[in-house]
Order: structure tokens, then C-alpha cells, then sequence
């Protein structure tokens, strides 16, 4: 009789608790466990900050390895400092001086841990899956896979998911998706894993201080600051791409708070109002470029959820096609629609695609 084989699973580490449990969860579920760690570039400003950074450093790279030899499984190293500088960095600089606001976690699910390290895996080790410490749940279905919500809600990274296609979710595997975060830290404690004491909410090359980063890689030009109503001049900004729109703190100018309305960018003028609820802060319409859709395209008109940002509940809105991209109608007026930002669409646990919010956002 032939002997069965286990299947083989790489589990990208980052030294957290999310990715440890996640590895333990596989090699007790009898998989073929190998762990690796991606070094990916950093800014040689991120040495000065007390904290550094807790997703790529070496102190995250020890606990990682240290994680792995606890569980008993083969751990190795990627360096992955060029393609992610050239894909991931580059193009959040770019996309920041055009006005927009990217999310770099979003393309580097997509071009970096589900393409670029996907087929490594694949090729290096032969592996039949790539796993990660994601929080969200696959389900097969007739067409392939449905990417669904966490089962913990409030720790659900579906959002960051949503741009990865249907071919790649065949070999991918979201261990914890199906656990609340509490019970990943439970077994965690148990098993004494050597795992970081907090995590980094912040973009992993960015760090605590963005202002840092963005000052040193960002060619900005200095401009006035007026009040959206009265066009009277309140300040000087020191460059459109440092700001984001509906931001409050750090705009640098007395008797506020102020929040940022428009960043015009052919006169170099930040325009700002001290009414949060401001009629130019709100969209009922909001057009989409760069869709994905996880499984088939629906036919269109469809209503969804929308969730315009990561921490956004979502809002119910027709979503039609519009010229070569899309345009999403909401019941409600949505606050600080961001170009640049992500909106991801969902029918109740089941996420089913998005796209890039444009410029041309009415």
C-alpha cells in the first residue's frame, strides 16, 4: 500500500502571537509545518525610535525563530528587502504624492505574501499551502473559495484581503479565523510561546511617527492653509501629502480644531473647516478604480455593505457600473471618503470584492 503523505504548509511568522498559534494549530492538525520570516525594507529612521518596529526588526525575527524551535518545526529566512522597497514603498510614496492616501497592506497581501512568497513556498519547498496569522475564515464552495469574516469580529483583517484573486486562495490557509483572539492568547500562555508583549498597529516601514518618514521620502512643498467658508488664510502646511482628508491633529494652526476638507493640489492649498459635520466632509457617491472581485463578477446593480475604511462599520449601497470602473450610491452620507483608501463590499459574513476610491469622488 502506498504511504500517505502530509501535506506541506509554510507559515509566515512574524515573531506575533497570531502566526505562532497559527503554526502550532497546523502541526497539530498533522500538517508538515515549515515557518519563515520575511525581512522586508525599513528606513534607517526607524533605529531612533524607542519602540521600533514590531512586524520586521531583529528582535521580531529572534522571537520567530525562537517560536519555531519551541514547536519543533524547520525555520528559514527570505529576504525580501528590494522587491518590497521597489513594489510596496515605492508605490505608497507615489501614490502620497499624487494626493491620494494608499494602503500598503493591502498590496502587500496581494503582490508580497499571496504572489511573491506564494510562489517561493511553492517552488522552494514544494509546499501545498501557505498559511498565515490572518484573521478571517475560508469555505469551499462550487465556484472555489468564499472569503469570510473572522469569527472574532472585532479582530476580522478580512478587509486587508480583499484584493487577493480566487486562483491564489486555493493554496492559502487562515488557521486562527475561526478562534476569538482571547482564545489565541490563552494558547499562547499554555504552550509558553515566546511571543512580543504588544503589536504593532502601525505600517510596518512607517513606524510610531509617520511625520518622520513621510518629511525624509517625500519631496513637499509648502503652502497656505484656509478656511474652507470664510477662504481666509489660517496657516502654512508644509506639504499636501502629509495630510489626509477628515484628519484633525496636526494641522499646525490656532483656535481649531480644524479638520481637512480638500487638498488642492494645483494651487498647493490645504483647505480645512472647524465644523466637523462640514457638508464637503460627507459623499453619498464615491467612484472605484482597480476592482477585484474574490469570486464570479456579479451582475450589477447589487446592494452590499461597504466599508470605506478598515475601522468602518460598513453602510448598506447600491453598487453600479460606471465607465471602466464603478460607482458605490449610499443611503447615507459617508464622512471622509479617502482617495487612495480601499472600499471593500460584503452580503453579511461573505466578503465578494472592492476597490481603490478615486479622484473623481463626488
Amino acid at each position: 500500500m502506498k504511504k500517505m503523505t502530509k501535506k506541506r504548509v509554510v507559515v509566515a511568522m512574524s515573531g506575533g502571537v497570531d502566526s505562532a498559534v497559527a503554526a502550532y494549530l497546523l502541526k497539530k492538525q498533522g500538517y508538515d509545518v515549515t515557518g519563515i520570516f520575511m525581512h522586508l525594507w525599513q528606513p534607517s529612521i526607524l533605529n531612533k525610535e524607542p519602540r521600533k518596529n514590531l512586524g520586521c526588526n531583529i528582535e521580531s525575527l529572534q522571537r520567530a525563530r525562537k517560536i519555531a524551535k519551541k514547536l519543533g518545526i524547520p525555520f528559514y529566512i527570505f529576504n525580501f528587502k528590494k522587491p518590497f522597497k521597489k513594489i510596496i514603498v515605492n508605490n505608497f510614496i507615489d501614490g502620497l504624492e499624487k494626493g491620494n492616501t494608499p494602503n500598503p497592506c493591502i498590496i502587500c497581501n496581494r503582490l508580497i505574501k499571496f504572489d511573491l512568497l506564494l510562489k517561493k513556498v511553492k517552488t522552494i519547498f514544494k509546499a501545498d499551502y501557505l498559511a498565515t496569522g490572518h484573521y478571517a475564515r475560508l469555505k469551499d464552495s462550487v465556484n472555489g473559495k468564499i472569503l469570510l469574516k473572522a469569527e472574532d469580529k472585532k479582530k476580522d483583517q478580512s478587509y486587508f484581503l480583499y484584493n487577493i484573486k480566487q486562483r491564489v486562495l486555493k493554496s492559502v490557509i487562515f488557521p486562527i479565523g475561526n478562534l476569538q483572539k482571547s482564545r489565541v492568547y490563552e494558547l499562547a500562555k499554555k504552550l509558553q510561546l515566546p511571543i512580543a508583549k504588544r503589536e504593532s498597529q502601525d505600517i510596518c516601514f512607517v513606524g510610531k511617527d509617520p511625520g518622520l518618514f513621510l518629511k525624509k521620502y517625500l519631496k513637499n512643498q509648502c503652502g497656505l492653509i484656509k478656511d474652507i467658508d470664510s477662504k481666509k488664510i489660517l496657516g502654512q502646511h508644509y506639504g499636501l501629502s502629509l495630510y489626509t482628508i477628515g484628519q484633525r491633529s496636526g494641522i499646525g494652526v490656532s483656535g481649531g480644531p480644524f479638520y481637512v476638507v480638500i487638498k488642492e493640489k494645483k494651487n498647493n492649498v490645504l483647505w480645512v473647516t472647524n465644523n466637523q459635520h462640514h457638508n464637503k466632509l460627507f459623499k453619498t457617491k464615491i467612484s472605484l478604480n482597480k476592482i477585484n472581485w474574490i469570486s464570479a463578477k456579479p451582475k450589477l446593480p447589487i446592494k452590499a455593505l461597504v466599508k470605506i475604511r478598515y475601522r468602518d462599520q460598513g453602510n448598506i449601497a447600491k453598487i453600479i457600473k460606471h465607465k471602466k470602473g464603478m460607482r458605490v450610491l449610499f443611503n447615507n452620507p459617508q464622512r471622509a471618503a479617502t482617495p487612495g483608501q480601499s472600499a471593500v463590499f460584503y452580503q453579511k459574513e461573505k466578503l465578494l470584492g472592492g476597490g481603490v476610491i478615486s479622484n473623481k469622488t463626488y
